[in-house]
């Protein structure tokens, strides 16, 4: 997920938010400087509580009524400096399906949620792992029990799993000191490096080269999986036969909304989307008419602002309609549907507020009368405890990796620490997604996104995708809705599409 809580790092605005010797050359000091005492102090510490050696054990699950048998691992790569001394641990579950005798080499697929800070846990425990947890959606609560239970939309049947923790998150840890730690990990391009050297050396680690590969990352991971894939692809030698974008943080720059209507444009068909849903009108034949509309009329009247007021008046009324929010409301944002006032205003009238995952997943306002929105997001709130306590428990007593070191799910310390100033971030992830594409002729690309998200609307997504050269198979390129917010997945009902689209992206190539 894109992390809101302490930066505007919302995938529609401007901030939606390695070859390991040109890494770590910008993070280390110089030849034959003295070590800080920081870097000291931190290796140190580390020798004196290593993480625990790689553990696995084997696990069945029941799905569609067949008995799956597969090994789950926890284990570490190391991440060294350009002096071949530790910089990191980076640590990772994956499932295994046992093979049968003679059966042909499995498919592997590396999973990145994103944030930054974000560890993996909402894709394995939520979406495509072989368990699941209860978590994002509207009704549920903090302190529910963390129960897992075999999950029926794991895409284990067809796919081997490997769930990655950036350093900072789950139990990943950089050994380096502060400064180092935020230009070798807490960086853009940086982060993308060392993750792609983690996907090579789990590949050697388990004889899985030869394997087809694939790569499914949400939100930041949406962003980091372009850049990942092209730079295993380019760089390090390694190519993916598909990657699965899901809520994905593409193309941060639509313009000033001033003068754009693009910005706009992103936002209405998310939040007209909640509004139908609500009304249990919510479908796919309703949201092409929200598409028609706001590609067409509603964009015009932007463009022509006051000097078509007829066109402007009609559009405020249209919008309200669409919206089903207080005209007066829509009336002085002038149809511009700003994302933080909408979430205050939705469900004003009930003393609740909306999450930006989810608009429909809402939580009674703490400080109802201030100006501005004062507490966290409804759905990030409530889905650390389950996340955080369902998957510290599978780890150390299911699979006996034990650890007393606090998982992190939702690191804010990486968040506050990230360069959200980098000029790469700012470009998005676009250009290597058409680079990735382009270099390989029979890669596929599957962009997936809820309905009512506004931390990464789906309309970004499909607008990024008709500007793209058509390469090949027009198909090749794949932009799919669902009922739900940032996190679908977490709804039963969309486990089967998500689950028939990527089996057959895996199929097809």
């Amino acid at each position: 997920m894109t992390f809101n809580r302490f930066a505007p790092v919302l995938c529609a605005s401007a901030l939606v938010a390695f070859s390991l010797s040109s890494f770590a050359q910008r993070g280390a000091p110089p030849a034959g400087a003295a070590a800080a005492p920081g870097a000291a102090r931190a290796a140190t510490e580390a020798m004196k509580n290593p993480l625990p050696a790689d553990k696995s054990v084997e696990q069945t699950i029941t799905v569609g009524g067949k008995t799956v048998h597969y090994t789950a691992t926890v284990g570490t790569i190391e991440i060294k400096d350009k002096d071949e001394k530790p910089a990191g641990e980076v640590e990772y579950i994956s499932y295994v399906m046992d093979k049968a005798a003679g059966a042909p080499d499995r498919p592997v697929t590396f999973a990145f949620n994103g944030g930054p800070g974000a560890s993996s846990v909402y894709l394995n425990l939520g979406a495509i792992g072989p368990k699941r947890v209860n978590f994002g959606n509207a009704g549920e609560s903090a302190s529910d029990p963390a129960t897992l239970v075999d999950n029926q939309g794991t895409w284990l049947d067809f796919t081997d799993l490997v769930f990655i923790d950036p350093i900072g998150t789950g139990y990943s840890r950089s050994l380096v000191d502060d400064d180092t730690t935020k230009k070798m990990f807490y960086s853009t391009t940086p982060d993308i490096e060392y993750l792609s050297m983690v996907v090579w050396k789990w590949l050697v680690k388990n004889d899985r080269l030869l394997d087809k590969k694939y790569l499914i990352g949400e939100s930041y991971g949406g962003y980091r999986g372009p850049r990942i894939t092209h730079y295993l692809q380019s760089t390090l030698g390694v190519a993916m036969n598909g990657i699965v974008l899901v809520s994905p943080y593409l193309n941060p720059e639509f313009g000033d909304g001033n003068l754009s209507p693009v910005p706009w444009m992103t936002t209405l068909p998310s939040i007209s989307a909640a509004h139908l849903e609500s009304e249990g009108k919510l479908s796919d034949a309703a949201m092409q008419k929200v598409i028609g509309y706001t590609e067409g009329d509603y964009a015009t009247a932007l463009i022509k602002g006051n000097s078509d007021p007829a066109a402007r008046d009609a559009m405020i009324a249209h919008v309200t309609e669409m919206t089903g929010l207080d005209p007066a409301f829509v009336k002085h944002e002038g149809g511009r549907l700003e994302i933080g006032a909408y979430l205050r205003e939705v469900h004003r009238t009930q003393g609740l507020i909306g999450s930006v995952y989810d608009s429909n997943v809402t939580s009674p306002d703490p400080f109802p009368y201030s100006s501005f929105s004062r507490s966290g997001d409804p759905i990030l709130e409530a889905i650390v405890a389950p996340t955080s306590t369902a998957a510290a428990d599978f780890i150390t007593r299911t699979v006996g990796w034990k650890t007393d070191a606090r998982y992190e799910a939702l690191s804010n310390n990486v968040n506050r620490n990230w360069d959200h100033n980098s000029d790469d971030l700012r470009r998005g992830a676009v250009a290597d997604l058409r680079e990735a594409v382009a270099a390989d002729p029979k890669m596929r690309v599957l962009i997936v996104h809820g309905w009512n998200d506004l931390s990464c609307p789906f309309m970004g997504s499909v607008m990024t995708v008709q500007q793209m050269p058509v390469m090949g198979d027009p198909n090749r390129v794949q932009v799919h809705e669902f009922p739900g917010g940032h996190m679908f997945y977490t709804r039963p009902v969309n486990q089967g599409g998500l689950h028939k689209m990527a089996e057959e992206m895996v199929r097809t190539h």
